[in-house]
């Protein structure tokens, strides 16, 4: 008889609507993630600073990827890690993510900005430093764990295998076609090449859990408002070349959650320096004096 993994995506009998039967304590709970924000409701907050990254730039920090059988995950070495950006404490940084549709024309992201759908979505999940990378502990804090998400759209015009980041990585894919591949990544990219192109000081946070069993509601969410910019053919890749399980299985794709309830949402409170504001306000003065004169 055929056995299932306890959660799937692409079968009925375990994909995500499943999910708050095979896993009821958190996946039915209400704090669940992903969700659509809505970005004019979205509440400034003074609180919400530039972060620190440690070691984002070591070409070093990826030191292997694998097919989950859900996933393609990356884990990274010790001693990168995360501060700043309103988390309580400095968080260690274990391993990143990916989820997609089925090509860049269906996307499959799991938040969604005003309903905009994005092609890819990559998630860092870091941890709580004073955890020592231990997880189980971690998700039993409801704010034990700290995601990054950042979207993956298409790059304008026609190039391919672009950035030379993203085509490094894609490029181990072949590699880990069926469930539990994993293949060591060689040094020659960063945490940051990845990350090209996105201002990290513009996000949205708001407090979610996990978005696969056990769901546990446990992570402080920021999500990164600029997308990286990556070329169709690397994006189409994810979802053309990987199995959910051996050779014969069904080609990896749709592997993302359902939008759950709304949750609030905050932003960067938009700072406009005293200076600038008094200029403005200066400016303004004068025009109203040369209508004043212009009117007599």
């Amino acid at each position: 008889f055929f056995l299932h993994p306890a959660w799937c995506y692409h079968l009925p009998s375990c994909n995500d609507t499943t999910w708050p039967t095979i896993s009821s304590q958190y996946c039915n709970g209400t704090r669940q993630s992903p969700i659509n924000i809505v970005s004019a409701s979205a509440t400034p907050n003074d609180k919400l600073t530039e972060f620190t990254f440690l070691k984002y730039d070591d070409t070093s920090a990826m030191t292997s990827i694998t097919n989950t059988g859900n996933t393609v995950q990356v884990t990274l070495k010790s001693g990168v890690k995360i501060s700043g950006g309103d988390l309580s404490e400095q968080y260690d940084s274990l391993q990143f993510h990916l989820h997609w549709g089925n090509g860049s024309s269906v996307p499959g992201s799991e938040h969604t900005v005003d309903g905009k759908r994005y092609p890819i979505e990559l998630h860092i999940v870091n941890s709580k430093s004073s955890y020592n990378g231990n997880t189980n502990l971690a998700v039993k804090d409801s704010t034990g764990l700290s995601a990054l998400g950042f979207f993956i759209e298409v790059m304008s015009g026609n190039s391919t295998g672009q950035p030379d980041s993203w085509r490094n990585l894609a490029s181990y894919l072949p590699n880990i076609t069926e469930k539990g591949q994993n293949v060591s990544i060689a040094a020659g990219f960063s945490l940051d090449d990845l990350l090209v192109g996105v201002d990290r000081t513009k996000y949205y946070r708001y407090l979610g859990s996990l978005t696969t069993p056990a769901c546990q509601e446990a992570v402080v969410w920021t999500v990164f408002k600029e997308p990286i910019k990556v070329s169709k053919d690397l994006i189409d890749l994810f979802s053309t070349t990987l199995h959910f399980n051996d050779s014969s299985s069904p080609i990896m794709i749709n592997v993302y959650r359902s939008l759950q309830p709304a949750q609030k949402v905050w932003t960067q409170s938009i700072k406009a320096s005293a200076s600038t504001t008094c200029f403005s306000l200066s400016l303004g003065l004068i025009s109203l004096a040369w209508r004043a004169r212009e009117s007599k």
